[in-house]
């Protein structure tokens, strides 16, 4: 008797282990992407380069682990870590972290998702319906690299969807617990400091709708400021020093998209605000305002682009820029493209039409032309 229950005992525990199996998953996912860049006046004294660039071609590269496990009653736990990585080196993004573009665990809820860890803000989320180009290497991160990398540490976010209409937050402790930088420009804001609560806090809210034919999205992000804290207008400007927690770094976005049959129509406006509490630091606004558009000539051959245009008076610095790019889809999962773009700078701005790792910065008031092959690869 006693064999034979020790027997049924392992046949139980083994069908409840086998059935949680069946209930989780993890998948393995990535995507490897670049190509061959030239850039015009892409230093000071005017000369043009001829590059593999470093960060992104149609998107960044990037690989990761993405986990579902079913609790049961419509609950389930989940986590993801992603990697960035930079295909002409082989080296890490993100600073050289591992998992330097998401590290997060939570619970997904028929209420909502609750989330731990480094990942996106609500800024991010939010510009993905109207945003056409994305994080595109002459996309909107060539006028303000934050926004294709608005990402935080130790940061606990919410997301909820009801019909149709989506509302997230997140608040981080302390926005770069590596002390190795979120963005380019941004410095360094470790944070969780006892003592003081808001040195390095972040937080974002997003309201948006999304329906089959369009929608609209709005979000705000304020970051604080900290001991190494920056922020960089990417103008040529240098960067202004946050190094009180009273300091304020923040963005607002309104956007909106329709799709008609073939064809989606996005454009958005983002207004940057910097405050600091030093009296002889100035206060700077920008506007950055963006319209584009999407074609599928065919199933397989998709034809889009955008044109920005980013105005900062107090710095007298503004830009205009234009990209236009066509993707012929091999398969589902490879693609080459072709890509242009042209960036008109204002007599003392120094904006970069090139998002793939620095190193093309030009004279004041020079224009440039970014030109670009690529193949990209999923899995």
């Amino acid at each position: 008797m006693q064999a034979s229950a020790r027997l049924l005992l392992c046949g139980a525990l083994c069908a409840v282990s086998g059935a949680a199996a069946a209930q989780s998953s993890v998948t393995l996912y990535g995507i490897v992407d670049t190509g061959i860049e030239y850039v015009s006046h892409a230093n000071a004294a005017g000369n043009s380069v001829v590059r593999m660039p470093g960060v992104t071609g149609e998107f960044p590269s990037r690989w990761g682990l993405r986990g579902n496990e079913d609790l049961g009653g419509g609950y389930s736990a989940i986590f993801t870590l992603e990697s960035g990585f930079n295909l002409r080196g082989g080296d890490s993004g993100q600073g050289g972290r591992l998992f330097g573009r998401q590290a997060l665990v939570g619970v997904k809820s028929p209420y909502g998702t609750l989330s731990f860890g480094r990942q996106y803000t609500m800024t991010y989320y939010a510009l993905l319906g109207a945003d056409i180009i994305g994080p595109d290497i002459y996309g909107l991160g060539s006028l303000d690299a934050y926004i294709p990398n608005a990402r935080v540490d130790n940061s606990v976010a919410y997301t909820g969807t009801w019909s149709g209409v989506t509302f997230g937050a997140n608040y981080s402790f302390g926005r770069d617990a590596a002390g190795t930088g979120n963005s380019p420009g941004q410095g360094t804001c470790t944070g969780s400091v006892a003592g003081r609560p808001t040195e390095c806090r972040e937080w974002s809210v997003m309201l948006k709708y999304d329906a089959p034919v369009f929608g609209v999205a709005a979000s705000y992000e304020e970051l604080r400021g900290g001991a190494t804290a920056a922020a960089n207008f990417f103008d040529g400007v240098a960067p202004i020093p946050l190094t009180s927690a009273a300091d304020k770094d923040s963005r607002a976005h309104v956007s909106a998209y329709v799709n008609i049959d073939k064809l989606k129509l996005g454009a958005g406006w983002l207004n940057r605000r910097v405050d600091t509490a030093a009296a002889a630091l100035p206060d700077v606004r920008s506007n950055l305002f963006f319209v584009g558009a999407s074609y599928y000539v065919t199933p397989a051959f998709i034809v889009d682009g955008e044109v920005y245009h980013i105005d900062n008076e107090q710095h007298d610095t503004r830009a205009t820029m234009g990209t236009l790019r066509s993707t012929y889809l091999l398969s589902k999962r490879t693609a080459v493209y072709a890509q242009a773009s042209y960036l008109g700078n204002s007599a003392k701005a120094r904006y970069s039409v090139s998002g793939g790792g620095g190193g093309t910065t030009p004279a004041a008031g020079a224009n440039q032309t970014g030109v670009m092959l690529g193949l990209r690869h999923s899995f």
